[in-house]
Formats: structure tokens, sequence, C-alpha cells
């Protein structure tokens, strides 16, 4: 083979081998199949930096008795497996959450095994630090699955609220089509109210 031939060649490998290894590396994970983010608000000025909210999260602030279960239009979503975590790029792939210190992710599943889901509430810096990561996971990466439902078919909401993120995402499990709108309700109000909780006490 000819070095005119071989050069392009050799280069074509290199940027493959680096492409490869940048997916590799980055933990490529599945997507929702329907994403909405949304920003942080006027609403949250008063904990929009740590600085203002300075109590860290705790399993019995947001796990308590009371989260066991979340229902909305008739559908009830019971809390599995869950915990919390110092470290959040465990709970991701393919994006960083700069000035992220602790993320809080819990399991649910519906009363009739028909949907599953998951609830991420990440504390960050600040509301500019969770709006980026808001809008890295519209297009970057994603968090990590843990419960079991069908990615193709689920649907994902991202808040940012002040110096917090959550994450809301649930899917059908097994075969069937399967109404996801009050699921994801059920989880997504989990985060307004821990996070109004936090408004409250700061105001």
């Amino acid at each position: 083979m000819s070095r005119r031939v071989l050069i392009p060649v050799l280069v074509a490998l290199v940027a493959l081998a680096a492409a490869a290894a940048f997916v590799f590396l980055r933990g490529d994970g599945p997507r929702p199949a329907l994403f909405a983010g949304e920003r942080t608000s006027a609403q949250y000025a008063v904990i929009d930096t740590a600085a203002l909210d300075p109590g860290p999260l705790t399993e019995a602030e947001v796990l308590g008795p009371a989260t066991a279960t979340l229902s909305s239009g008739g559908v009830t979503m019971a809390r599995g497996p869950s915990g919390l975590l110092t470290d959040c790029g465990e709970a991701l792939w393919g994006v960083a959450a700069d000035g992220c210190t602790q993320v809080l992710r819990a399991s649910y599943t519906s009363s009739d095994g028909t949907v599953a889901g998951e609830f991420f509430l990440f504390n960050l810096s600040d509301g500019r630090a969770a709006d980026a990561l808001v809008s890295a996971l519209g297009t970057s990466g994603f968090v990590q699955q843990g419960a079991e439902f069908d990615v193709s078919r689920s649907r994902a909401q991202a808040r940012a609220l002040g110096h917090f993120v959550t994450v809301s995402w649930v899917g059908p499990v097994g075969g069937g089509n399967h109404d996801l709108a009050h699921p994801q309700v059920a989880l997504d109000s989990l985060g307004r109210t821990v996070v109004s909780a936090r408004v409250i006490a700061a105001t």
C-alpha cells in the first residue's frame, strides 16, 4: 500500500479509535423517548445558592413514611430501593454535574406493576449549575437507569428549582400501552414538595 493511501487510512483509524474511546469513557446509557426540561425561576430565588440554603439533603427529609407511596389521578406508585449518594457521577452518564455534592435517588412501581420509574434529586452549588445540568440532560447525557422499564417508550421531566435539580423518569413494564402522565406527575410531586419546604424555611 502506498504512503499516499496509507496515511489517510491511519488517520481515519486513529480518529475512529478516539471516538470509540470517548464513547466508552463517557459511559453511554439509555435515554427517554420523551424529555422535557425546565429552568429555575424567581419563585426559588431564596434558595438560588447553596450558601442561602446550606443544610444538606437527608434521607429522612425526602424518603420519610409520607413518600413511601405517591399518587396522582388514581395511580399509586410504591417506593422500592432508594438511597443518598455523595458522588453525583454515580447517578449520571455522559454529563458532569458541576458543584454537585449529593444526589438522592429512589425507584417506584405502580400498584398493578405496569409502570415503573425513578426519581432523582441533585444538590448543586447554585441555579446556574442547576440550569446547566438540566440543559445537559436534554442533549449530552442522562441519569443512570436503575429501575426496570421500557426506555424506548419512557418519558422524563427535569426541573431546576433553585440550586436543586429533580428528575422524574417513568416507563411501562412489559408489553401494552399505559398512560405515563399520572405516574410521572406522582414522582414529580416529590421534588416539588421537598424543595417547596426548603423555600418556606428560607423565607
